[in-house]
């Protein structure tokens, strides 16, 4: 007699999804409860998908953002930047602000310049009265 293989567990629930549906929205206090349930002994991410209906694929992007920058991360649903680019990034914003003022500044001079030139060639632009006298 030809051996059987042994039957998993059977399905508990079979969820059947009809229609267009929107994306689900999840609140932050269920994503880290998911995410949660997937470091439990003997769970894997898989089963935890399976049982409450959710892309594998969406718990390990929640489950890296939780370890890259804990419950915020999850919560924003952003990606997170190390402090160190963050520094890096202020300080380049910093030093464009000085760049800008600098520049604003030497605009300004300029502008000053250029105004008070102004009367100085309007005046040579004139005509001479004639040596003479007469006119």
């Amino acid at each position: 007699m030809p051996r059987r293989a042994p039957m998993s567990k059977p399905i508990e629930r079979v969820e059947i999804i009809t229609g267009i549906q929107r994306r689900r929205r999840y609140t932050a206090e269920e994503k880290v409860r998911l995410v949660e349930e997937t470091m439990r002994p003997g769970m894997t991410v898989s089963a935890v998908a399976r049982l409450h209906g959710v892309s594998p694929s969406l718990l390990f992007q929640w489950r890296r953002r939780m370890a890259g920058g804990g419950h915020e991360a999850v919560r924003a649903d952003e990606e997170v930047v190390p402090v160190n680019r963050v520094r890096e990034l202020e300080n380049r914003i910093r030093e464009l602000e000085r760049l800008l003022g600098r520049k604003t500044m030497e605009t300004e001079i300029l502008r000053e310049a250029l105004e008070q030139a102004r009367p100085i060639k309007l005046a040579l632009r004139l005509p001479s009265p004639p040596r003479d006298g007469s006119r």
